[in-house]
């Protein structure tokens, strides 16, 4: 007997409001600084979910003073100015790249002995850049698995700051991680951007959360180099974390789909998540998108389809995918070559599952091409890819007969996807 969840279809066209749950690139970035800052921070809208307990369980385990209040979606932190009282753990992460390479970015600088490893996917997903470039500052870190993968090893002495140069073209959270652990080093850090960098949007997420917490990063436009004065300190903050904008892509998604009017509370134009840029992509399709003051609502349906680059919101392609088969026309997602490497291979396992609902896909390296066709059911693999769950799953609200494998994997960021999924389309 195989675990799967059936999709009902929609009973007609959205009319809902919803407030996702807690940004989980929010919610892990303002753990990490936390727990370096001086002092008590207390976090709220703090989202609870496979990936943000693992980073809480690690911070215990380094030393760190964390408690939860998960009915009050908040975490109180009690930060050490830098200094891990535990030099020396083990660490499992199960597939959270954000905690991996955080916490990596952070030993790193701080110094210890430590082995960061998770499950086999995690031994297939790339860390070399950010390896290379803490041993470039002095660092002594291996990531054992082929490719360099992790599991990762950590023998160091504390970091004292220095000049490194970063690939931008794999992943942003390679230099997000340097970033928030630069400020643990005596003397200024220099990050040169080498080719062109990926999910800008994120990068400056992480500024601004190391800003909300006392500490300048500066750069330019280009994106190109990025300075870390030396002796900073992180001060204990109160910090208000956001909806999770990726998740908000699924509801907006449902008006594309079914028509009808989807609005999301707790965000707006302003946003510090890039993510919130897809709704660009809806209102091309034919959308009309509406900015609140704390709210955003997008009403459908999709009619078109686009040629869109989306390196800089490459966590919804597959959600942008849902809604491309029920358009007019070819979608093409452009710029997205570092999607092979996340949860799964979200190019090549996108394009499998889209033809089984009838799709006609082709695949390039840096993206795809979804041509509509006769739909019809399917049971999708989910490759335990949380975002491959929800975004297809949008599928069986137009589609009868789509059924969602391991429908358990959306805890990793979203552990309520399914209930919300029918509340909102009033099943």
């Amino acid at each position: 007997m195989r675990d799967f969840i059936a999709i009902q279809q929609a009973p007609g066209p959205v009319h809902s409001t919803i407030q996702p749950p807690g940004s989980k690139s929010l919610t892990n970035r303002a753990l990490a600084i936390a727990a370096m800052a001086r002092g008590r921070s207390v976090l709220q809208g703090v989202l609870d979910s496979d990936d943000t307990r693992v980073m809480i369980e690690s911070l215990v385990k380094l030393g760190v003073q964390v408690q939860q209040d998960v009915s009050n979606h908040s975490v109180w932190v009690e930060g050490r100015g830098g200094v891990f009282p535990n030099q020396s753990a083990e660490l499992f992460v199960g597939n959270s790249g954000t905690t991996i390479r955080f916490l990596t970015a952070l030993l790193g600088f701080a110094g210890g002995r430590y082995c960061l490893d998770g499950i086999d996917r995690m031994h297939e997903r790339p860390i070399g850049p950010l390896v290379d470039a803490l041993n470039q500052l002095g660092a002594n870190v291996v990531a054992e698995s082929p490719g360099q993968c992790p599991p990762v090893r950590i023998s160091s002495k504390r970091l004292t700051g220095g000049r490194v140069t970063i690939s931008g073209d794999t992943s942003s959270q390679y230099l997000s991680g340097l970033m928030m652990a630069a400020p643990l080093a005596t003397e200024q850090v220099v990050i040169k951007i080498d080719g062109p960098l990926i999910s800008k949007p994120y990068v400056e997420m992480t500024s601004n959360v190391m800003k909300s917490f006392g500490v300048e990063c500066r750069y330019g436009k280009s994106f190109d180099r990025f300075e870390i004065t030396g002796g900073q300190t992180y001060v204990a903050t109160d910090y208000q974390i956001e909806p999770d904008a990726s998740a908000a892509s699924y509801f907006w998604a449902m008006a594309a789909i079914c028509g009808g009017a989807a609005t999301v509370t707790g965000i707006n134009q302003y946003s510090l998540q890039g993510d919130v840029r897809f709704v660009h992509c809806l209102k091309q399709m034919g959308c009309n998108v509406a900015w609140g003051d704390n709210e955003i609502t997008v009403t459908g349906p999709a009619k078109i389809g686009i040629d869109v680059d989306m390196s800089d919101v490459s966590d919804t392609v597959q959600t942008l995918a849902a809604v491309a088969v029920f358009v007019e026309g070819t979608t093409t997602i452009r710029n997205v070559a570092h999607n092979r490497v996340k949860e799964t291979d979200r190019i090549g396992n996108l394009a499998i599952e889209l033809r089984k609902l009838g799709a006609k896909v082709d695949e390039f390296e840096d993206g795809l091409a979804i041509h509509p066709g006769a739909l019809t059911g399917a049971e999708i693999e989910t490759y335990d890819d949380h975002r491959m769950a929800m975004s297809l799953a949008l599928v069986g609200l137009r589609q009868p007969g789509v059924k969602i494998h391991n429908p358990g994997c959306v805890s990793k960021t979203y552990p309520n996807y399914f209930e919300d999924l029918k509340m909102f389309v009033g099943n």
